[in-house]
């Protein structure tokens, strides 16, 4: 009599990193990171302005737990239901962007970018970018022969894009806009449409990005600045120019937490858009880097947990999981990249670093959706596992 032995196969952390736990480990990470800088870069401002020098940071505290509470919610919402409601959030990406046109937006700096919600704003365009990515991805699951067999089927999710972005650009909002084109189309090329579709579009936004900084001053005044920011150092170069003071006296090690002197009115915006300057300067290039390492593995991270999704057979999870890793990278890179003057200053916060409730808490939804990809993906592969291993100790072979 010969028996049948199932030996079972591990593939434990030593043989094969985990990218779930770098998912945690590094959103973590960077949200307690937020929360350490924003009490530093916002307590001289809020004890001058508001009188109340923990203003800033008991708010960030208090979102930072709504945002995990929501992650908590998100990752026990199955993947299938995103799926099935792609239509529902469709309307309300494209509801919440014609309300914030209306009286019930609330305009700062020259920008409609807000609903009052009580306790805080809605940024409505963060809402948006995730309602929008879900409903893309479920389209490209459905009509996936369509879309990369014939130009109707690419053409019809460019026109939804095109409506948001139209609604976007009124606000204005030019750097959520390019976040989101950006972040759809790449998740649409890696779903297997050829790059040459893409070549037309890239050169329809080229000229309509073009048309939109001639035509906007505050935009073309931007673009100036940000060629030559130490012609204009007290007006439009003023920002960038703090910024990168910021940088230089960060030197290799920094000035330590709590020592930056850009903080002190000086740089514009010092814990929200340029957060990374004060990151750099009070723990130098070093702490810069570890910073952009922490995202590069979270988008690594991201992005492995859609791939091994996608060949499980989870389309929609693999899609999903893409768009809204590209969101997060793209809305980083730029962030960075505007701080240390490769590119012109937008208004896009740093992702779970940034004060600010809705990109906190939707950015915490978004990583809890990923993880519920991966979870779901590892069910799967367990039942299939435990499916094989019983199949094998059906009984003994008899010669």
């Amino acid at each position: 009599m010969q028996a049948g032995v199932s030996v079972p196969h591990y593939q434990g952390v030593a043989g094969e990193l985990q990218p779930l736990p770098v998912l945690i480990i590094t959103s973590v990470a960077l949200l307690v990171t937020g929360v350490v800088m924003i009490s530093s870069a916002s307590m001289d401002m809020a004890a001058a302005t508001l009188g109340n020098s923990y203003h800033y940071v008991i708010r960030q505290i208090l979102f930072a737990g709504l945002g995990c509470a929501t992650a908590l919610v998100a990752v026990n919402v199955p993947v299938s239901w995103w799926e099935r409601s792609g239509w529902l959030l469709l309307g309300i990406g494209l509801l919440v962007l014609v309300l914030v046109l209306t009286p019930l937006g609330r305009t700062v700096n020259g920008s409609t970018r807000w609903i009052p919600m009580g306790l805080f704003n809605v940024q409505v365009s963060e809402v948006a970018k995730l309602c929008l990515i879900a409903y893309l991805a479920g389209y490209v699951v459905r009509r996936r022969e369509e879309l990369l067999h014939t130009w109707p089927g690419f053409l019809k999710p460019l026109g939804v894009l095109g409506v948001a972005s139209v609604l976007l650009v009124i606000q204005p909002d030019f750097g959520a806009t390019v976040v989101l084109v950006t972040a759809a189309a790449g998740m649409i090329f890696l779903s297997g449409v050829r790059l040459s579709r893409f070549m037309p579009l890239i050169g329809v936004l080229a000229a309509l990005g073009t048309i939109l900084v001639v035509t906007q001053p505050y935009r073309l005044k931007r673009v100036v600045s940000y060629l030559d920011p130490w012609k204009d150092q007290f007006d439009s170069g003023y920002q960038l120019t703090q910024s990168l003071i910021a940088f230089g006296r960060g030197e290799w090690v920094g000035v330590g937490l709590g020592n930056s002197v850009q903080k002190l009115f000086f740089l514009p915006e010092a814990h929200t858009d340029f957060i990374y300057a004060i990151i750099a300067e009070e723990f130098g290039l070093l702490g810069a880097l570890v910073v952009l390492g922490l995202f590069a593995a979270l988008v690594v991270s991201g992005l492995v947990i859609a791939r091994r999704a996608e060949k499980a057979g989870m389309a929609f999870g693999a899609c999903f999981s893409y768009g809204i890793t590209l969101l997060i990278g793209l809305q980083a890179g730029i962030n960075m990249a505007v701080s240390t003057g490769l590119l012109p200053t937008k208004g896009l916060t740093l992702p779970l670093v940034s004060y600010g409730g809705s990109s906190l808490m939707v950015t915490c939804i978004g990583i809890a959706v990923i993880a519920r990809v991966e979870l779901e993906r590892q069910d799967r592969a367990r039942v299939a596992s435990e499916t094989k291993s019983s199949g094998r100790k059906g009984g003994a072979v008899y010669d």
